[in-house]
């Protein structure tokens, strides 16, 4: 029994850190997979051919989808309408073209502003707060228009 009882000890302990090990784990920061669930989920969602853009990271909430191009999301004449300018903190490219979609902090025909792509490959960009367009301003909140392009005409500016 004098020798079963510090196994018994040391067993009761590791099943205490084996319990305690899951709840900590929890706790932690969740990890990239976890937080872009929802952009795979949206992913799943979005009809072939189309972009889509979210107010918030994680493909969260809806600002609109379409295969086609919107010159200024800020009128009401486009896919993207009125208060949809400037909001965008995700975005995912489910073209079919294989085409990229860039984004421009500018709106009009001429494309004004910085740019930055979204790849097909790449499939979405869950949190805008890390790009930035190719004139060195922040994504985030701030796309105003998009359209699809060659990606060898996204001259390395590409969305992550």
């Amino acid at each position: 029994m004098k020798r079963k009882m510090p196994v018994l000890l040391a067993a009761l302990a590791l099943a205490g850190l084996g319990a305690a090990v899951p709840a900590a784990a929890a706790q932690a920061a969740p990890s990239r997979e976890a937080l872009d669930t929802s952009c795979r989920a949206a992913w799943s969602h979005t009809a072939p051919g189309n972009m889509a853009a979210y107010p918030h990271s994680n493909c969260r909430g809806y600002l609109g989808s379409t295969g086609s191009w919107d010159s200024d999301w800020g009128n009401n004449s486009g896919p993207f309408r009125g208060g949809d300018t400037n909001q965008a903190s995700a975005v995912l490219n489910k073209g079919t073209s294989g085409m990229a979609v860039a984004v421009y902090n500018g709106t009009g025909t001429d494309w004004g502003g910085g740019y930055a792509c979204l790849a097909r490959s790449e499939s979405y960009a869950s949190n805008l707060n890390d790009d930035r367009f190719h004139n060195g301003v922040s994504a985030n909140d701030a796309i105003s228009s998009h359209r699809w392009v060659r990606n060898a005409q996204c001259y390395g500016h590409w969305l992550r």
